[in-house]
């Protein structure tokens, strides 16, 4: 990518189209909704890139060619995205080949073939780089060229368990027939596949058109299939939307976001409307707005009370409207935290009002009062708006009530937010409501939490409380039964403490074991407990909700996570794990050249208190190209529906932390049994082409319990 600039720029400035998360035609951008006219509207286009790096705004001199820009970009990204795992790998290795070859002359000397294998992240001596080259120049040229490099690259990438494998169940002329297919689909995958099953894989994923014609798969169209999503550790069946989404929306739970204006943390950080988008691209279904009266009467959000920058409630509300939707049809909550006037409460109402149009919920679904939630699947492309009440919801069905506005209770995170102030340290926690704002808070109405007992006997379906992490994490501990009882038919929304100033995030796992739906986290702050959210949330679609397990949707269910006594939910397992192969993990570093990774590999298990555990491989040295660990890890879970799984790769270090390399998270009740890959992920928890992945063995065996 190249672009004029009439600014003197020090360093050569390029990027790979890899770093592209997505390209937004218009002015779809803050940048350019600030500094653009509506006029060139046609003209401009945004390039957001992953991570935080900072989006790049450009205008064309006409609109065809910004035109030709959008298309020319979405196809060449939407070529790299559907290149299969071989395909990118190929794809890399070619590429580096290129930087290896410094003279351009599309052959490779020993000293190009040391600063290639360098490249790749793999170190080894001398002699060895020595003993490699002389194998593949069967011209004696002293340089490689056209097949000798295909002959190199085969013996580079030789995987020597896909040998084994392929061997065992390759009994028909040295190729797998269809019957040879299906025998290790049953045997090692443990799938329930018909001969159909298996012609299906052999049409679809083998290469060669005479082994196709005999209907037989080569080892090259197995190794295709191996690094195909089918050939994943996530279940394939679970990618799509598979559960029941018509039930009650208390039965979810509901991926969901704190301070969701925030880029960083929550005391000197931008505040954007960028950070809105990013996370509803991310199918998060619950977004924050903190509230505040803006100058010229306008209402702005950002965090009160510090030095973090502002942003405009009516362009948050734009933001919201254009994205919700692109990434899941289920409903969006907006979570408001209102510190404003009565004044701009009014500007507030009309903004949602005139903005999200027929999408903003202002009434209940039907003609009558209801009695519990309306599903995910009625709610479709609907905003539901979560915040103070004036009156009861059944008001709504009554023409003639005439409340104006009047004296609420504060949210309890806004009263916080109050009391940690700098500025302030009022102990008022009364606010004046608009009769506005009031009538569009529909399922989700904000009231104290007094106890279950109270919130048994006193709160209605759509009444809803708040709690900070330490006040809901002693409620799990001590009353896990009736936590999960009162998440059966309301909802409870858990954010983090004030004091985490930095925006670091709480374990949510502990909040999702008694069945909490809005498990708050900072999604602009890369961590262990965001990779454990997009683990819960992966499989159905990645759609923003997930079913919780029926053991927590049952009221005479007595599940508590702390003391596991006999029950539907006790399905003790033996979960059998053998971390095989690393390929193409990258450097960590990348500003040394010669840095090169020593990986390990973390297994860990997240869920209730008896089934957290994690075990670890030894570190390989120098070599993040194809590390072989072949360890076997076994582990006893007794909960395997609240359970998650997540992989870690770390670069060993023996005088400092370990570095990230990448990492991988999701259910186990989405596991694949039998051979499989794991696809890594950035810290952040974006997939790129050139991130690497692990081979595994893998099983889950029942073991019937006794107490």
């Amino acid at each position: 990518m190249w672009h004029e600039s009439k600014r003197i720029i020090r360093r050569h400035q390029t990027f790979s189209l890899d770093d592209i998360d997505s390209v937004r035609r218009g002015r779809q951008s803050e940048g350019l909704n600030k500094h653009t006219d509506p006029g060139v509207e046609e003209r401009c286009f945004s390039i957001i890139f992953k991570g935080k790096k900072k989006n790049l705004d450009l205008m064309a001199p006409t609109a065809e060619q910004a035109k030709l820009w959008v298309n020319g970009l979405e196809k060449v990204m939407s070529n790299l995205h559907n290149l299969s795992r071989r395909e990118k790998s190929e794809h890399w290795l070619i590429n580096c080949m290129r930087k290896a070859d410094k003279n351009h002359d599309n052959k490779m000397t020993l000293k190009e073939l040391k600063h290639f294998l360098k490249q790749i992240n793999v170190e080894v001596d001398d002699n060895y780089a020595a003993e490699i080259f002389k194998k593949c120049d069967t011209s004696n040229s002293g340089t490689l060229e056209d097949t000798e490099i295909k002959h190199f690259y085969d013996l580079l990438t030789h995987r020597e368990e896909i040998d084994v494998i392929y061997k065992t169940y390759a009994k028909t002329e040295n190729q797998m027939s269809v019957g040879d297919l299906q025998n290790f689909l049953l045997k090692e995958q443990r799938e329930q596949a018909t001969t159909a099953d298996a012609l299906r894989l052999i049409e679809k994923y083998e290469m060669d058109d005479t082994a196709k014609a005999k209907k037989q798969m080569t080892k090259d169209g197995f190794l295709v299939y191996l690094q195909h999503e089918e050939g994943s550790i996530l279940n394939h069946n679970h990618k799509g939307v598979y559960q029941d989404m018509s039930q009650p929306l208390s039965h979810y739970y509901i991926s969901s976001s704190h301070n969701t204006y925030l880029m960083e943390d929550q005391l000197r950080g931008p505040s954007s409307t960028e950070a809105y988008i990013k996370a509803l691209m991310k199918s998060c279904r619950c977004v924050e707005l903190d509230c505040w009266d803006g100058p010229n009467g306008e209402p702005i959000i950002y965090h009160g009370y510090t030095l973090t920058s502002k942003v405009l409630f009516r362009d948050v509300i734009k933001a919201i409207k254009e994205f919700a939707f692109k990434s899941s049809q289920y409903p969006v909550i907006l979570s408001l935290e209102n510190h404003c006037t009565v004044e701009q409460q009014r500007l507030m109402a009309h903004h949602m009002i005139s903005i999200l149009g027929d999408a903003l919920l202002t009434k209940p679904l039907g003609d009558k009062m209801p009695s519990n939630f309306p599903s995910p699947e009625e709610l479709k492309g609907r905003f539901l708006i979560k915040g103070k009440r004036l009156n009861k919801l059944d008001t709504a069905f009554i023409s003639n009530i005439t409340v104006e506005e009047d004296t609420v209770s504060e949210e309890d995170e806004a009263a916080e937010v109050k009391d940690n102030g700098q500025k302030s340290k009022s102990k008022k926690s009364k606010i004046k409501l608009a009769k506005e704002l009031s009538d569009i808070v529909i399922y989700c109405k904000s009231v104290h939490f007094y106890g279950f007992d109270h919130a048994k006997d006193n709160q209605a379906f759509y009444e809803m409380s708040s709690l900070k992490e330490s006040k809901a994490f002693g409620l799990a501990q001590t009353s896990g039964t009736a936590f999960m009882h009162h998440n059966i038919e309301k909802l409870s929304r858990i954010y983090p403490a004030g004091s985490r100033t930095d925006s670091s995030n709480y374990n949510p796992v502990p909040m999702w074991n008694v069945g909490c739906q809005i498990v708050a986290l900072n999604f602009q702050t890369p961590s262990k407990e965001m990779h454990l959210n997009q683990g819960r949330f992966l499989p159905n679609g990645f759609c923003g909700y997930v079913l919780k397990p029926e053991f927590q949707r049952d009221l005479s269910s007595q599940f508590d996570p702390n003391t596991l006594t006999k029950g539907p939910w006790l399905k003790k397992k033996t979960f059998h794990i053998m971390v095989i192969s690393g390929q193409q993990l990258p450097k960590v570093n990348k500003e040394k050249h010669n840095s090169i990774v020593d990986p390990l590999v973390r297994v860990e298990i997240h869920g209730v208190p008896a089934d957290n555990a994690s075990k670890e491989t030894h570190h390989i040295e120098n070599n993040g190209f194809n590390p072989t660990w072949n360890e076997r890890f076994q582990f006893t879970i007794h909960v395997p529906e609240l359970a998650l799984l997540r992989f870690v790769v770390e670069d060993y270090d023996a005088a400092s932390q370990n570095d990230l390399v990448g990492q991988f998270c999701l259910p186990m009740s989405s596991v694949q049994n039998g051979y499989r890959h794991v696809p890594l992920l950035t810290k952040r928890g974006d997939a790129s082409p050139l991130l690497g992945f692990l081979s595994i063995s893998c099983s889950l065996t029942i073991r019937y319990y006794e107490l």
